[in-house]
């Protein structure tokens, strides 16, 4: 007769592989499976909770869970009303609003707060930098730069020293990664600007001027027959370009200008000078216009800056390749030695009323045209041509604060280089190369072949003192 088993665990042995609950029920499996079906259905919870919905059941505080029996009853409350969990979760999104407000006014003020160069610049060692600026009042309408056929102002540059200057523009597309570059060299730019393209991107040329860098501007709409118009609707297509940028600009802007392909004349030198504006030439023209090969810009570049020893450069920010070859030629002029230096006015211009109302009348009712779902006229579509802009009013921090140096010229009547007063006409080139070229009279262009245009283009690309893209006006 078997043993009955012990009412106590411990006082008997466990044979192999046999559990106490399979003791307990016999050593047969039939009867523990017997066992098994006879248990019954389970008894339910003492409070058993209602169905709820997926979202209510996943439902959390949202100041975290805790051990312990009152949020373990806050929970079940939640979740067994509804209406307090919603209102629950409402006051949860209050105070994440509230939070998030807040944090947001801390990183604005801490965005307020000047930086240093050190955290400005990525690469502070490495970078090009701005080695002096130069400060020019432009009262007496002063006129700069090699490429002129009147009497200038002195060289106010170094032996290796560069200022980058951009016309044409502003063309996002290629002025933002133009700005990225200036601003990992952590150097600066002047920008001349065309009205119609500061009409039509006014929010890049405030970029460019949050930036740090100067703008000048480029006439209203880049005429290439500047020149050969006559004296009134050439002075309204500076002035205009002067209102158009510093509407786009919502600030003043800098009394700098730049001719449209360097046609400058005597009376428009003059208008200039009666109006204390300061017009700018160019030392070195990197082609841009006509090379689209980014490798081969930066080669012409270099050569032409080798050449003068420094000067001002001309590039165009509306040009792909010079978006592409600019930070190959920032890092060989930083290898080469050369220094940047930025210009700066000492004083702001201001537009005429008269226009800056009429362009200011012209963009509200664009405006209200678009707000009312109006098509806008065609005619009132700005040509991608190129312009140019004006003048920053912002500095550099003062813990990056270069060298300043004031320029105050003299007011000066434009007379030729031989002497003679010069005439709009008339006028006498500066270099050989473009003697030649400059007494032409301005013509309408003829149909050319496209093989015709590719050598002439070719030409220009690979003569280094070629002055045919300045006398012709595509500049």
């Amino acid at each position: 007769m078997p043993r009955p088993p012990s009412s106590s665990p411990r006082s008997s042995r466990l044979p192999r592989g046999r559990s106490p609950r399979a003791r307990s029920l016999g050593s047969s499996r039939t009867e523990i499976l017997a066992q098994r079906c006879c248990r019954g259905p389970p008894t339910a919870p003492r409070n058993p909770l209602p169905p709820q919905p997926r979202l209510q059941r996943r439902a959390q505080p949202c100041h975290g869970t805790k051990s312990g029996s009152r949020h373990e009853c806050r929970d079940e409350l939640l979740l067994r009303n509804p209406q307090l969990a919603d209102a629950e979760r409402s006051r949860c999104n209050l105070i994440r609003l509230c939070l998030s407000a807040l944090a947001l006014v801390a990183a604005t003020a801490l965005s307020s707060i000047p930086a240093s160069a050190e955290e400005t610049c990525p690469n502070p060692q490495t970078a090009l930098g701005v080695s002096r600026i130069v400060e020019i009042d432009a009262k007496a309408g002063p006129l700069f730069g090699g490429f002129t056929k009147y009497e200038k102002e002195p060289r106010f540059l170094g032996p290796k020293e560069v200022v980058l200057t951009f016309d044409d523009g502003p063309m996002p597309k290629y002025t933002k990664p133009i700005l990225d570059a200036l601003d990992k060299f952590c150097t600066k730019a002047t920008f001349f600007y065309v009205g119609q393209m500061a009409q039509a991107y006014p929010d890049m040329v405030k970029e460019v001027m949050g930036r740090g860098h100067t703008m000048g501007t480029h006439t209203w709409s880049h005429p290439l027959n500047l020149r050969a118009m006559s004296l009134e609707r050439s002075t309204d297509q500076i002035e205009r370009g002067f209102a158009a940028v510093a509407l786009a600009a919502g600030q003043p802007i800098a009394p700098f200008f730049r001719f449209p392909g360097l046609s400058d004349s005597a009376p428009m030198l003059a208008h200039l000078q009666e109006r204390g504006i300061a017009a700018f030439t160019v030392d070195v023209v990197s082609n841009d216009s006509y090379i689209g090969s980014p490798s081969r810009l930066v080669a012409r570049t270099l050569d032409q800056v080798e050449r003068q020893n420094g000067g001002i450069v001309l590039f165009h920010d509306i040009k792909a390749s010079t978006a592409h070859a600019l930070p190959t030629i920032l890092t060989e002029l930083k290898k080469r030695g050369y220094k940047v230096v930025h210009l700066r006015s000492k004083s702001v211009f201001e537009p005429l009323p008269a226009l800056t109302a009429e362009l200011e009348a012209k963009r509200v009712a664009a405006v209200q045209k678009k707000a009312s779902g109006k098509p806008q006229a065609t005619a009132e579509k700005p040509k991608l041509v190129p312009f140019y802009a004006a003048i920053s009013t912002s500095t550099l921090e003062a813990t990056s604060e270069p060298e300043v140096t004031v320029l105050a010229p003299e007011a000066k009547e434009r007379v030729h280089a031989g002497g003679t007063h010069a005439t709009a006409s008339a006028p006498v080139a500066t270099s050989p190369e473009a003697a030649g070229e400059a007494t032409q009279p301005v013509t309408a262009a003829t149909p050319r072949s496209k093989k015709h245009a590719r050598s002439k283009r070719h030409k220009k690309e690979h003569d280094p003192m070629s002055l045919s893209g300045a006398v012709s006006g595509r500049w």
